[in-house]
């Protein structure tokens, strides 16, 4: 089978992080008789620099005739007061906008050898195994107006945050349909005791819910559910939730696998490719030293396999490989205790393609 997949390095350790998943994808067609087409394309603050655009439309076009797209990281300081008022993260909200991706999924899966990684309990994190679905496209990343204004006499500013029902019903669908295929159970997660949206968010919830009458559905207010997930996260399987909130909440859920180095995360519409990416950012204070952790970013790819391509059988022998490679003690410095040797970037890439053969 042959795949076209349009590569975003991004900024920061994106270049190594990519780099380290195509080198795994090259592998798995090697091993089952694909084809993988690689094109690359700018984005975030590396393209400002480059095409004083962080989204050039170059880069839209050659996502939207691709079969998949492979993205690193954006951002850094480099580029927070710049007089154009431009910012890497445009790129990045642009092109989930422009590829019309409307869900974000995050799953966190705590590996049994990474729990002594992990500061919270091992009794706490073991065998925790849910999903963050997050909306992509609306809410206040969104919102207009945005803007600098006088408020009340004095220098303010504005976001605002808005959502249609249309915006809601999808990805709530789409988190049902994920729980039907797991363990049935849903959360949806708003703060409906101080705003509208997110009133009208659990009525929409609520009218839905009755299309999936074997999913066991619950509502949780957002601070609450920052608080559950460390304290009992083997509660939760699926949860739902707006754009912000899934931002934070997935974040937070990096804890439970030790690092936010190992989580991976798709963005995925209906109709235009997926787009796969870890969850870290692109950490300026380790780029260019070959040690940042690529497992996220090889476990995306997988992500992609599965998703988009239907590659089902690969996807699995990429997570099985890393799931080797961690029980074997191998870390990267972000995972690596005193005293234990830290694998490079190369290195931990190289490990897991052993296990691939």
């Amino acid at each position: 089978m042959q795949k076209t997949i349009t590569v975003l390095p991004g900024d920061g350790i994106g270049q190594e992080v990519v780099e380290a998943a195509t080198k795994v994808l090259d592998k798995v067609a090697e091993r089952y008789g694909h084809q993988f087409e690689y094109r690359y394309g700018d984005i975030g603050g590396t393209s400002i620099d480059k095409n004083n655009d962080p989204l050039p439309q170059e880069t839209i076009d050659t996502c939207l005739q691709s079969d998949g797209v492979l993205l690193g990281a954006v951002g850094g300081p480099k580029w927070d007061n710049l007089k154009s008022g431009m910012r890497p993260e445009q790129g990045l909200l642009g092109i989930r906008k422009a590829l019309g991706l409307f869900a974000n999924l995050r799953p966190v899966t705590g590996h049994e050898s990474l729990t002594d990684s992990s500061t919270l309990k091992k009794e706490v994190i073991e065998g925790v195994d849910l999903v963050i679905v997050r909306e992509l496209t609306g809410g206040l990343y969104f919102g207009e107006p945005k803007e600098r204004r006088e408020i009340d006499g004095e220098s303010g500013a504005v976001d605002t945050l808005a959502y249609k029902k249309s915006e809601i019903e999808r990805i709530v669908r789409q988190a049902f349909e994920m729980a039907k295929v797991r363990r049935k159970k849903l959360t949806s997660v708003d703060k409906a005791n101080v705003l509208e949206t997110s009133r009208l968010w659990r009525e929409t919830v609520d009218e839905i819910k009755g299309d999936y009458p074997e999913i066991e559905v619950e509502h949780m207010l957002v601070d609450n559910a920052a608080m559950q997930l460390i304290r009992e996260p083997k509660q939760f399987d699926v949860v739902v939730t707006e754009n912000t909130f899934g931002d934070i909440l997935s974040d937070a859920a990096s804890m439970l696998t030790g690092s936010l180095g190992m989580l991976p995360s798709a963005s995925i519409g209906s109709k235009a490719p997926g787009l796969y990416e870890p969850v870290h950012g692109s950490a300026p204070d380790i780029a260019g030293k070959g040690i940042a952790n690529p497992l996220a970013t090889i476990s995306s790819a997988a992500m992609m396999l599965k998703y988009s391509f239907g590659m089902l059988e690969e996807a699995d022998a990429i997570d099985n490989a890393v799931a080797e490679v961690l029980r074997n003690g191998h870390r990267t410095g972000d995972l690596a205790k005193p005293g234990e040797k830290a694998l490079s970037t190369e290195e931990m890439t190289e490990k897991v393609i052993d296990a691939l053969k």
